[in-house]
């Protein structure tokens, strides 16, 4: 007799060895829904335009550029980056103007939007990696503790990727009474690590969800998914639109450049203010993160084509992810948006701002950061010895 009745499945004692952090599949009904998902085709979510998910080029030129020298020194700050230091008791005040943001670190957001908080991607964790020991490291500490925050109605996940879904946060997220929206699919993780179903919000892009006065919708992003070994794209990846009695605003996730910007705009639009991704980019993966002018079109095209709103930049400063210069976003964005006449705030981490009111601008990075050329910017021929200087050649850090 072989005795297979009461012993464990492969499959089971595979299973159980999986680490926690990579979450659950998704299962019955919710994999039904998925594969009746009008973006879900051949197996997998599709994005609403092309996107190569894979770094392009050969692997040596990316083990070249990721970890040269004197480049990876640039991926990280020169010294302490300055951290809000009174959030706690700022954000005790209620919003004078019924809108106040405070960006919290990478891609974390608390929004306080008539009368509802939003948290946005709260990652409080060390690292963001499936495991304790290993992975991309904070660069800042958390302006303030979770717990300390106070009551949040909500929390939006953009998608279910290490940097914007974190384990240890979720697992403190779910011992309160808050409501999650999140993508299709990215339910079986929070289930699994004990938020309750009744608190789920799973949505479909151009699906919508009430909560208070406000209607938040999944919009469409050009990114993907995925937490373990085995990657099945069967959680989706989105953005956010909320629309309240008297503001809207919007948050990016992670994506790449796409028309559909222009449709979200028309649908939901404008904006009074847009989260927008602009960190991590980089010529090996185009298609699923924006440089800072590409996340400036995005926000224009929010707006209906021109100027308006305040535009946040999220994606950096945190951890480093890519091989740009740690301080080259934010750097990037304020170039770019003088150019076009755009508003834009640079909180410190933490910093609370009213976008109806005096906006955060200082260049609070240029005190930590190692030098920085600026090759987007276009020549100017400067009157000099010599002749014409290139404005290109300014270094941030160096002021």
């Amino acid at each position: 007799m072989t005795g297979t009745g009461s012993a464990p499945s492969l499959r089971a004692r595979l299973r159980a060895l999986r680490p926690e952090s990579f979450g659950a599949d998704p299962t019955g009904e919710r994999l039904a829904r998925i594969r009746r998902s009008p973006h879900f085709a051949d197996g997998v979510f599709q994005n609403p335009e092309e996107a190569r998910r894979s770094p392009s080029g050969s692997t040596a030129d990316f083990a070249r550029t990721f970890f040269e020298k004197e480049a990876r020194a640039r991926r990280a700050p020169s010294g302490l980056i300055p951290v809000h230091p009174t959030t706690v008791a700022d954000l005790a005040r209620p919003a004078a103007t019924g809108l106040r943001i405070t960006w919290l670190g990478h891609s974390s957001v608390l929004a306080e939007i008539d009368g509802v908080r939003i948290l946005f991607d709260p990652v409080w964790g060390e690292r963001c990696s499936p495991f304790s020991f290993v992975g991309p490291r904070r660069l800042h500490p958390a302006p303030a503790p979770l717990a300390a925050l106070g009551p949040v109605d909500v929390v939006v996940i953009s998608h279910d990727h290490y940097d914007h879904l974190d384990l240890p946060t979720i697992k403190a997220l779910a011992g309160t009474d808050t409501l999650f929206a999140v993508p299709l699919g990215v339910g079986a993780h929070l289930e699994h690590w004990g938020v309750p179903a009744s608190r789920l919000r799973e949505l479909d892009w151009h699906e919508s969800t009430e909560i208070g006065d406000l209607t938040l919708t999944a919009t469409p992003a050009r990114h993907f998914c995925g937490r373990a070994l085995r990657n099945q794209q069967h959680t989706l990846w989105a953005s956010w639109s909320v629309t309240g009695p008297r503001h809207r605003i919007f948050h990016s996730g992670d994506t790449g450049y796409f028309q559909g910007f222009k449709d979200i705009g028309a649908a939901h639009g404008p904006f009074d203010v847009t989260m927008i991704q602009l960190g991590a980019y980089s010529e090996f993966w185009p298609d699923i993160h924006m440089t800072p002018a590409e996340a400036l079109r995005a926000h224009l095209d929010l707006q209906g084509g021109t100027p308006g709103g305040v535009l946040l930049p999220i994606h950096w400063a945190t951890f480093n992810l890519a091989p740009h210069p740690w301080a080259e976003p934010a750097e990037w964005t304020k170039d770019a948006a003088e150019e076009a006449g755009q508003a834009v705030a640079f909180p410190r981490p933490g910093e609370p701002f009213e976008p109806a009111r005096k906006l955060p601008v200082d260049a609070w990075w240029q005190g930590v950061s190692q030098p920085i050329a600026h090759p987007w910017r276009r020549p100017e021929p400067v009157e000099g010895h010599g002749g014409a200087v290139r404005r290109d050649l300014d270094l941030a850090g160096e002021r």
